[in-house]
């Protein structure tokens, strides 16, 4: 009675809000949208929508309808997962969000043996913390988001979603290679007392949990450097002589003048691998598997570099 893509164009305004929203959930432009809904409201023969201001709410009909379209596209996602399962071909466009650090480090390894296993599946890559990437993965503009899970500030997984552990990453100390600490051993975060800090860009979980674990050691850090990028943490403990914590996965080659300890506590963060439940495809099952494959080979030929010693350095001779 109703076609589907009418029926995706109530249930995209009902979820975002507005006619814009909607026609960017559907990768359309408004006027396609309003068009779609018009003939919605002839094929239902009532009336959808009402003005609300400038934009669009819905009449009772349309929240009515608009609860049936949800629940109509919820059993047409489920039969084409049944389908994609019982086919299992991994084939198509998979679209995924991830944080800098696995696109970095992860994400061409991972792509690359996507690409030489599966040549009919188009991955789409695009970097973005859980913020960004988690709605997107529920309105179904992606299928796949990495995220990190910081001690104490883990990523928000909504309802409605699967996930899978992709590897941990123990979290270091940088010092400058002349700092009183820079010896071997262990460094205690408490002893961590007489420099400024590195952290990530304001008000983002990984500067918030720079702040509440140097606080758990009784420590009111001074952060004087705030900037997204571990990369940029690196060189300016190299160049401004602060102090960071950076992750293992995140840290490229340290320069000159640089030295990595682990701490006391060891710290750690864990990454993850979040998708839509209902959209449990072959293709998102590939890439799971691939990433999680990556970050496990990339874990043990770190451990095999770093030897038997739990610090490294390179330091100007």
């Amino acid at each position: 009675m109703f076609a589907l893509d009418r029926l995706r164009a109530l249930d995209a305004l009902a979820t975002r809000g507005s006619v814009a929203g909607a026609a960017g959930a559907l990768h359309l432009t408004p006027s396609a949208v309003s068009q779609q809904l018009a003939k919605l409201e002839r094929e239902a023969g009532a009336a959808l929508t009402e003005p609300a201001g400038r934009g669009l709410r819905l009449t009772p009909a349309g929240r009515m309808l608009a609860e049936h379209a949800a629940e109509i596209l919820a059993r047409v996602a489920a039969a084409r997962l049944d389908l994609d399962r019982l086919q299992d071909q991994v084939v198509g466009e998979l679209r995924v969000g991830a944080i800098p650090t696995s696109v970095h480090a992860l994400a061409p390894a991972t792509l690359a043996r996507l690409r030489g296993a599966h040549p009919d599946l188009r991955v789409v890559l695009a970097d973005g913390e859980a913020e960004e990437t988690l709605p997107a993965v529920l309105a179904g503009d992606l299928d796949l988001a990495v995220v990190e899970n910081w001690e104490g500030l883990p990523a928000p997984i909504p309802p409605g979603t699967s996930r899978a552990r992709l590897c941990e990453d123990v979290i270091d100390l940088l010092l400058p290679a002349d700092h009183r600490l820079a010896g071997p051993g262990p460094v205690a975060l408490a002893d961590v007392d007489d420099l400024d800090w590195v952290a990530d860009g304001s008000a983002t979980r990984a500067q918030n949990w720079l702040l509440q674990t140097l606080r758990a050691q009784g420590l009111e850090p001074r952060v004087t450097c705030g900037v997204r990028g571990f990369g940029m943490h690196v060189e300016l403990v190299a160049g401004v002589g602060v102090a960071a914590l950076v992750p293992r996965l995140a840290r490229p080659p340290l320069p000159a003048g640089v030295v990595s300890a682990t701490t006391t506590p060891l710290l750690r963060r864990s990454i993850d691998a979040v998708w839509r439940t209902d959209r449990d495809t072959p293709a998102v099952r590939a890439a799971v598997a691939t990433f999680t494959a990556v970050a496990a080979e990339r874990d043990a030929d770190g451990a095999q570099a770093s030897g038997p010693s739990s610090r490294s350095a390179s330091k100007q001779v």
